[in-house]
């Protein structure tokens, strides 16, 4: 693991001709900076809180890992179709027919093509009549006046010019945390040590080890013979001994699971196409680029390109794909391959507050109560990519957690006035980040950047100072989600209520890893010892263990109410049951015991949400 301070060599003025004078001064609101998979979705969001938006991208392309870099498939989320994720997710099955239509391959429940995926993103895009993307535009350094950002400065690489957009706010949503470095933000680099994060997960100690990266190919089933790429430079078929059972010669190696077929529908995409991110002696490579400058990294990259190209070669030659060859109708790339590679780690943001391994399996016993201030969710193991790189911990491949949610300090800097961190930026630790990285996660991220951006100008606040219950509000007005309950859909009339009791606390859920798709539960059908929920109660209200029943009963409900309206049981009994009635909750008898979700509907009538307002941290207010 790495602290930085200061750096600002990956930045230098050696390429596309920057050190020209600057050509243009552009004005907006908020600047997103990366119309990656985080990127857009800010801007989306953004926008649509009515201030000017732009999104510079560096290539032609939206979406980031999702289209870019070729990972059209969603890990996770399947259940939790959280805000602009879910509304991409709903327009990809209404272009290709249905869910069943994209659930194509075993590695995700939804698969597409890139530049289909690319497509709706500028569809989005261009819906919104606050939001402008400038293409083409190269990331260069940041001006700054102490902990202000003041610009940004651009290389258009169309005009071959210089350009600086100056904002109110600025977003990082690169891939690799590239202006959060340049405006020397303290950042983590690698693998904390145990003795800091207490995680008990990394036992090896800290060190500046990244996961491996894959350059993404997609390949296509032409119907016919096709002839088979230049053979790569330095190519062994042995290299990918034991990709698959159709090609295992070394017994020392791990038996495979899967034969050649099957390896290949892991990521079979519609439209008889195959997306080659295969980590186990596939396309994995392990390259930390991270630091390096662009110059540097178009030269190391260039190791993982033909890595993938020499994997390809492998499929078309010995086993025997000769229908196959790299698709010609996705990227446009002189290669054939990705516009640049999918990276699952980049620098970690110190942030505000720094989500660790415990905020997730035990959300509610941590000593700060992060969960209360979440803005987004997620349900994927910890999934750790480190097959090619020997010297890395090798258990942390589907590490098992309970779905979790993502507290909104991780997304503001501990030094910075108007930058907000997006994409795999955010501040979480190594082990953290191999779940918070997974798309629908980053792009639920990402959403939420925006709204600390554009919302904290609407409110002429700083972006650590805005009310975590406004931002999780706007959120769940957006169909997003602040708490990982899998039992409570959207589609349920009392979403809303048992995603604002569940991020009081007073009402905790139950987490339980299972697999590929984890889980918390809120169990709406079941009855609340008292005990358990006057332990957060007597937080904000003075409450005797016999003022109410051993199980909470309607008339304890009743009780509670009057204590977030301020008046008098008798005052407000008559209108309790009206509002019962009309929330569609039945069986109103004052003695029977209460559900949690019928407690939840009702004390949310009463404002108990903002009731047990709470700061930056997740501490009443």
């Amino acid at each position: 693991m790495k602290s930085i301070l200061l750096i600002v060599s990956f930045l230098s003025f050696q390429i596309f001709g920057n050190a020209q004078a600057i050509s243009l001064t552009q004005q907006t609101d908020v600047l997103v900076i990366g119309g990656t998979a985080s990127g857009i979705c800010a801007g989306l969001q953004s926008a649509r809180l009515g201030v000017n938006t732009i999104i510079a991208e560096s290539t032609p392309w939206l979406g980031g890992m999702l289209t870019a870099a070729g990972v059209s498939a969603f890990d996770g989320n399947d259940a939790m179709p959280a805000g602009i994720f879910g509304a991409f997710r709903e327009k990809l099955h209404q272009h290709y027919g249905g869910k069943n239509k994209v659930s194509t391959g075993w590695v995700s429940n939804t698969l597409f093509e890139p530049h289909i995926g690319d497509s709706i993103f500028k569809s989005m895009a261009r819906a919104e009549k606050n939001l402008t993307v400038k293409y083409n535009y190269d990331f260069l350094k940041v001006n700054k006046n102490a902990d202000t950002i003041t610009g940004a400065v651009f290389f258009d690489k169309i005009n071959q010019k210089n350009i600086i957009i100056k904002a109110k706010r600025y977003i990082d949503a690169t891939e690799l945390g590239d202006v959060l470095a340049n405006a020397n933000i303290p950042y983590d680099l690698g693998m904390e040590s145990n003795d800091v994060t207490k995680e008990n997960v990394n036992m090896s100690g800290a060190s500046d080890i990244v996961q491996d990266i894959t350059y993404v190919a997609v390949l296509k089933d032409y119907g016919k013979p096709q002839p088979l790429i230049d053979k790569p430079l330095n190519y062994d078929s042995l290299e990918f001994d034991a990709s698959n059972k159709s090609f295992y010669k070394d017994s020392s190696r791990k038996n495979p699971t899967v034969d050649a077929i099957n390896m290949l529908n892991y990521g079979k995409l519609p439209n008889k196409k195959y997306m080659l991110n295969w980590p186990i002696y596939g396309n994995d490579i392990y390259l930390n680029v991270i630091e390096k400058t662009p110059k540097e990294r178009v030269a190391l990259l260039e190791l993982a390109k033909q890595q993938t190209l020499r994997f390809v070669y492998f499929i078309q030659k010995d086993l025997g794909f000769k229908n196959f060859a790299l698709a010609d109708d996705e990227f446009p790339t002189k290669d054939k391959l990705a516009l640049y590679p999918y990276y699952r780690e980049s620098r970690r943001v110190k942030g505000l507050t720094r989500m660790l391994i415990q905020h997730i399996s035990t959300p509610f016993e941590t000593e700060q109560p992060l969960y209360r201030t979440g803005i987004a969710v997620g349900d994927y193991p910890v999934d750790h990519h480190h097959k090619k790189n020997l010297n890395a911990p090798q258990h942390l491949e589907f590490f098992p957690v309970p779905s979790f949610n993502i507290p909104m300090g991780s997304l503001i800097p501990q030094n910075a006035n108007n930058l907000i961190i997006a994409e795999k930026s955010i501040s979480v630790s190594n082990i953290v980040n191999g779940t918070t990285r997974l798309q629908p996660c980053v792009m639920q991220i990402g959403q939420a950047a925006g709204l600390l951006a554009a919302q904290s100008i609407n409110d002429k606040v700083a972006p650590k100072n805005i009310s975590v219950r406004k931002v999780q509000q706007i959120l769940l007005d957006a169909n997003g989600y602040i708490m990982p309950y899998i039992d409570v859909d959207q589609h349920s009339r009392y979403f809303n209520a048992v995603q604002k009791m569940g991020a009081t606390g007073l009402l905790k859920g139950v987490g339980v890893p299972s697999g590929w798709a984890n889980a918390t539960y809120f169990y709406p059908n079941k009855n609340i010892p008292s005990a358990d929920f006057l332990k957060t109660w007597k937080l904000k209200y003075n409450v005797k263990q016999e003022q109410v029943s051993d199980t909470l009963t309607i008339e304890d409900a009743l009780y509670l109410a009057a204590e977030l309206s301020g008046e008098k049981i008798a005052q407000i009994e008559a209108g309790f049951e009206i509002k019962w009635r009309q929330l569609g909750l039945t069986s109103y008898d004052k003695n029977r015991a209460i559900t949690r979700i019928e407690l939840a509907a009702i004390l949310n009538e009463y404002n108990v949400f903002n009731k047990f307002d709470v700061d930056i941290y997740g501490g009443f207010l």
